[in-house]
């Protein structure tokens, strides 16, 4: 039984019930024998108020009946339609929230429910697209590297590098792509635990100066074999210690200067690397030379799969989620990452620690 035949049958128990006790009384009364009692005018006025009670009873009846209808029936008739758009898979619509009673608060968590639905839907099918823009960026960068690694196998097992040079040429082109190929996937392995929240921090008091001394080292290998100028300061007393995870740290700058080569464009490149004591906190900034970042994209350089030129990325390859990965390293870190560039001169990284400071507590 609907809700509607339930009111309907109340209406009618609301009238007749009464008026069934009123007959009787009525009756009664009628059948009285005593002829002063039982008049014809008391007769008639009795009949009068008995119409005038029906009436009275029928219409705060059919009053209190709409009022149910408006705040009972009305409601669940909207979130009827409303369920239906939801399964029909169209979360474009809204759900009213007429009263403030009980039905409309159930009206209300019902429209909360399907902005959460609709944002949800929103970021799977926003989620579904970068992965598979991912897939194809990963397709790209892994099979460019693999081409070559192919290419420089067959020249060795064809005989072309006929020379110990040549050979040794070949090997190291070798090692160098199979290197670019394991940075790729260990940048994806990364970016799976950003997406389950499970990065593997291991947090520690890092000397500031001894740290940057070792990583600005090994980059300078690096940086020797690509003919890349590196400039080096660090201004922060050899004292000054940092909480951080040393590895991931690791990361963050490699990501930074590895974007920066990337995208090299002059004939004498350089990254400059400074670390400096501004307060609480120490702040670094990795500067280059390179094309340098147009104003619109600077907002969004950090969010995932954000490419910045599809035709200059598709040359140089690249997932797009590594200065992601830098945000979110340093977020993680209660620290602050930042860019400012200009087009065709270059680019400067920032990012901030704050310093590490015993708490004396008195006994």
């Amino acid at each position: 039984m609907n809700l509607k035949m339930k009111l309907i049958i109340t209406f009618l128990v609301v009238i007749a019930v009464p008026l069934f006790l009123i007959s009787i009384v009525f009756m009664g009364f009628m059948s009285l024998q005593p002829m002063e009692v039982a008049t014809p005018q008391t007769k008639e006025f009795l009949g009068e108020m008995l119409l005038s009670v029906i009436l009275i009873m029928a219409m705060t009846s059919s009053f209190l009946i709409a009022w149910i209808y408006r705040s009972i029936l009305s409601p669940i008739e909207t979130l009827k339609k409303a369920t239906k758009n939801i399964r029909d898979g169209n979360l474009d619509f809204e759900v009213d929230i007429e009263d403030n009673d009980e039905i409309g608060e159930l009206c209300a968590d019902f429209e909360e429910m399907r902005i959460r639905l609709k944002e949800s839907t929103e970021e799977k099918v926003t989620f579904d697209s970068q992965n598979k823009e991912l897939i194809s960026n990963i397709s790209h960068d892994l099979k460019t590297p693999i081409t070559a690694i192919k290419g420089y196998v067959e020249g060795l097992l064809d005989g072309v590098a006929d020379t110990p040079e040549k050979q040794e040429k070949y090997l190291r082109t070798i090692y160098n792509k199979a290197n670019d190929m394991d940075r790729l996937i260990n940048e994806l392995t990364f970016y799976s635990k950003i997406d389950t929240n499970r990065i593997p921090y291991t947090f520690s008091k890092i000397n500031v100066r001894e740290y940057f001394d070792d990583c600005v080292e090994d980059i300078g290998l690096e940086m020797g074999q690509q003919q890349i100028g590196l400039t080096y300061e660090n201004e922060v007393a050899r004292d000054v210690l940092v909480i951080a995870d040393a590895e991931q740290m690791k990361r963050v700058i490699n990501n930074i200067v590895g974007n920066s080569i990337k995208y090299m464009d002059k004939p004498e490149p350089f990254i400059d690397i400074r670390v400096l004591d501004v307060g609480d906190f120490i702040q670094v900034e990795i500067e280059d030379n390179g094309r340098g970042i147009a104003t619109k994209d600077l907002p969004y350089i950090f969010d995932r799969f954000y490419r910045t030129d599809t035709s200059r990325n598709s040359s140089k390859g690249g997932s797009g989620i590594g200065l992601s990965i830098v945000h979110k390293i340093m977020e993680d870190h209660g620290g602050k990452v930042w860019v400012t560039s200009k087009e065709g001169a270059g680019t400067t990284m920032y990012f901030v620690l704050r310093k590490y400071q015993e708490v004396l507590v008195n006994e």
